[in-house]
């Protein structure tokens, strides 16, 4: 795929930067939007061309869009001076947010309608683990599509995998993300546990970064979770409510039997409830910890994420 290919960039937040600036470093040329013209500036200065609406890009091969919400990704293609509303159209949308598979399939009905081809492909990690380049990207829509995307799907991470045509890489997304929640339940519950035991957090956390049980996700928790330092926020509980709500959503149309996602997701809307919104979900510690009798302390020691090494 030539690099002479134009792509355009719509919704530039933690993920949406990030992943923009690695195609421009790949040597793409990317023109980008954001309802919040600021967000752009760090984007302008690495050499990308900053759109004053979002139908200078239509005329761009490829246009990639992260936003938060269904109705959002509808706003910024149809809404008023909507990415597809003018006479120029992009040949392909590839989107990277977390949306439902229902309002997924009523995007591409009307994208398709006027021609313009679209792919889901959304993605494992936050901001951190995107700049590090160990980004896994799942994709689903027309085969030829994605071939065609290939190199530039690539270039946002360590691997991609095609699921299938239509909307599965949303049912990929969704599950995911209910099991990193359930994962976050999970592992809040047994560190607490750990430590009002008398484990040091950091000596518990680390033993099972070692143990079978270790992962990515459970090595980039670990220092914000040792040091509680929720104000790193790589994804908020207001977020990962909505996740959770798409994934039952999921599980009734298709008849499966969630209970641990379930109260998970009553944890989830507690914390939210006590005034747990605009910083990292990790917070759930340390409500997970009060339901203990535990007042939890930053450790306030060093250790890697893990993402970095």
């Amino acid at each position: 795929m030539s690099t002479t290919k134009t792509l355009g960039w719509i919704g530039l937040g933690r993920m949406g930067e990030m992943l923009a600036q690695r195609l421009l470093k790949a040597g793409h040329s990317i023109t980008v939007w954001n309802r919040t013209a600021s967000k752009a500036d760090g984007l302008r200065n690495s050499g990308a061309r900053v759109a004053a609406d979002k139908l200078e890009l239509a005329d761009c091969d490829a246009v990639f869009t992260t936003v938060s919400a269904t109705n959002d990704l509808v706003e910024v293609l149809f809404g008023p001076g909507g990415l597809v509303t003018g006479a120029k159209r992009p040949r392909i949308v590839i989107d990277i947010s977390s949306i439902s598979q229902e309002g997924s399939a009523e995007i591409r009905t009307r994208l398709e309608a006027l021609g313009v081809g679209y792919l889901c492909a959304p993605v494992s990690g936050n901001a951190k683990v995107a700049k590090a380049g160990k980004l896994s990207v799942v994709c689903s829509g027309p085969k030829a599509l994605y071939d065609e995307a290939l190199p530039w799907l690539q270039t946002l991470g360590r691997s991609t995998l095609w699921v299938g045509e239509g909307e599965l890489a949303r049912i990929w997304k969704i599950a995911h993300n209910t099991f990193f929640g359930v994962i976050i339940q999970s592992l809040c519950e047994v560190t607490v546990l750990a430590e009002k035991a008398g484990i040091p957090r950091h000596v518990f956390l680390q033993s099972i970064n070692n143990s079978v049980l270790g992962s990515m996700y459970t090595r980039y928790k670990t220092p914000v979770m040792v040091n509680l330092s929720f104000d790193q926020v790589t994804f908020t509980p207001k977020l990962l409510l909505k996740d959770l709500d798409l994934g039952l959503g999921a599980a009734r149309a298709h008849g499966v039997v969630m209970p641990t996602a379930s109260v998970t997701r009553e944890s989830v809307a507690s914390m939210i409830g006590r005034g747990y919104d605009h910083i990292d979900f990790a917070a759930l510690l340390v409500e997970t910890a009060k339901d203990a009798g535990l007042d939890l302390k930053p450790e306030n020691i060093n250790l890697s994420d893990g993402i970095e090494d």
